[in-house]
């Protein structure tokens, strides 16, 4: 199980940086809105049929039990989720793909400190060093070319990103451990399932009675929107089985990788340039990666 987890990021952080991309450029045809629910449309029959697979692969006699705090859990998860991802798409509008999302991994030095002052968690000195050698990286990365392109505006959306996503990631665990009696794969798959089964509802209602458009713009790219879902479904099968593993700042820190990803999808595939800052945190996100890991 010692490595478990780290594949499990290492695979959430690939699928999350491609799912990123194929954000971005359906965010040029579909409103914040529509590139939000493409996240979920097409992951909640994939994760019904993971589901599904697991149990019948891997089958279990006990039966899962679900209580208020679990249902409390998953509601405000999926609602700072979609919050989130919102923020995530109006960041592609502010900076270049590789910032916004350098931004938004803010996420994992702000789940550390909410971790500590809110659920008592605990983090050893060598945790703490490379969660705060993270967060120096997200720093370099989020002032591009230098100050000169430094928005203030970006910094406040890439936190409120960073700090949603942080939310979403630590109550993901909090539900997660309310699934006592089942093995972590399966309490993974049910939070999994419960948490996008919750996202999609929504969204269908509000875009269903007020924006009908947007759905119509998502259908004429249903192509593009079923990569978004088959990534995101992916990456958060990833995430929420690690953090069912490990402690959320642990499992964000080591997923900083991500942004390695995402620079090398910047740069090949969108053909955007690099600032010499980006590349040292790039190699600096590499050392937290390790230091969490021998932590």
């Amino acid at each position: 199980m010692g490595v478990t987890w780290i594949l499990f990021t290492l695979m959430a952080a690939f699928m999350q940086a491609w799912r990123n991309a194929f954000q971005k450029q359906l965010s040029t045809t579909v409103d914040v809105y529509g590139v939000t629910l493409a996240r979920f449309i097409f992951a909640l029959p994939l994760a019904f049929i993971y589901i599904v697979s697991l149990y019948h692969f891997q089958p279990i006699v006990e039966v899962v039990h679900f209580n208020p705090r679990f249902a409390t859990y998953i509601f405000i998860a999926a609602i700072s989720q979609i919050a989130a991802t919102a923020l995530m798409v109006q960041l592609f509008k502010q900076k270049n793909y590789a910032i916004g999302v350098g931004l938004a991994k803010s996420e994992a030095i702000l789940a550390a400190i909410v971790a500590v002052i809110f659920l008592s968690d605990h983090l050893s000195i060598l945790g703490w060093v490379g969660v705060v050698i993270g967060g120096f990286a997200v720093f370099l990365m989020s002032k591009g070319r230098g100050f000169s392109d430094f928005s203030l505006q970006t910094l406040c959306i890439g936190i409120g990103s960073g700090l949603c996503f942080a939310i979403t990631s630590l109550l993901v665990r909090e539900a997660s451990l309310e699934l006592t009696n089942l093995p972590f794969i399966h309490r993974a798959a049910w939070v999994l399932i419960c948490v996008i089964g919750t996202q999609c509802s929504l969204l269908l209602i509000y875009l269903g009675i007020f924006r009908r458009v947007t759905l119509w713009a998502m259908w004429q790219r249903v192509g593009l929107t079923f990569r978004v879902s088959l990534c995101s479904f992916l990456a958060s099968l990833g995430w929420f089985s690690a953090m069912s593993m490990q402690s959320v700042p642990i499992v964000k820190t080591l997923g900083q990788v991500e942004i390695i990803f995402s620079m090398l999808i910047s740069a090949f595939f969108f053909k955007e340039k690099l600032a010499r800052a980006e590349h040292l945190g790039i190699i600096l996100v590499v050392i937290a990666a390790f230091l969490v890991i021998w932590a």
